[in-house]
């Protein structure tokens, strides 16, 4: 058997985050100047510690993007994974990615971004994805998260739900903050802002 490799992707992928300037380029300037008024609560919480990234997300997909066509959503995802992740990836993750298929690992790809862009990439780089994905219905966001976000130790359910674990050698993770924990946890493998924690 191969060894199952996990990466979470903002901050450990990436250089930095990708979800804020992903919304920020999908809304309206009205939609966004809107959003930041309603939003001032929220992020001067999550700035004092009072609200957690799970919290300001869900927050700005209720401000942000209830009532918008899902289809807009879904063009623009694979256009910001076209055209924008790429200058976002740190060169020591993509090295490392290679080398876990070089030696025929399972790759995935585990996050709390969203699946409209994170998939498409995913697809194109041949990485097994799990990721939030957001609620529609009638061809409509509804602004809320489709069942949980892939954060802290729901990342860790829903890889479980996806694969066995113990069809593996080893599972390798990586990952950059606490959202990552749970994941980092079951790990023979760790390594947290790319320092091995073995």
């Amino acid at each position: 058997m191969a060894d199952l490799a996990l990466f979470d992707f903002d901050g450990t992928l990436t250089r930095c985050d990708s979800f804020t300037p992903f919304v920020t380029g999908l809304l309206s300037p009205a939609r966004l100047r809107w959003g930041r008024v309603l939003l001032t609560p929220a992020i001067l919480g999550y700035r004092a510690g009072v609200v957690s990234q799970r919290g300001i997300r869900a927050a700005v997909v209720r401000v942000g993007m209830s009532g918008m066509p899902a289809e807009h959503l879904h063009a623009a995802g694979k256009k910001y994974a076209r055209e924008t992740l790429p200058g976002l990836l740190r060169a020591n993750a993509l090295s490392r990615i290679e080398w876990h298929r070089e030696r025929g690992d399972t790759l995935i790809v585990v996050s709390a971004s969203l699946d409209a862009y994170l998939h498409p990439w995913c697809k194109r780089q041949r990485l097994l994805c799990v990721s939030s994905k957001l609620e529609e219905r009638d061809g409509r966001l509804t602004g809320r998260y489709q069942g949980r976000q892939c954060a802290g130790s729901d990342k860790l359910a829903m890889v479980r739900e996806q694969i066995e674990l113990s069809r593996f050698d080893a599972v390798h993770a990586y990952g950059d903050t606490e959202e990552d924990r749970a994941m980092l946890d079951i790990a023979q493998h760790r390594y947290f802002r790319w320092a091995g924690l073995d």
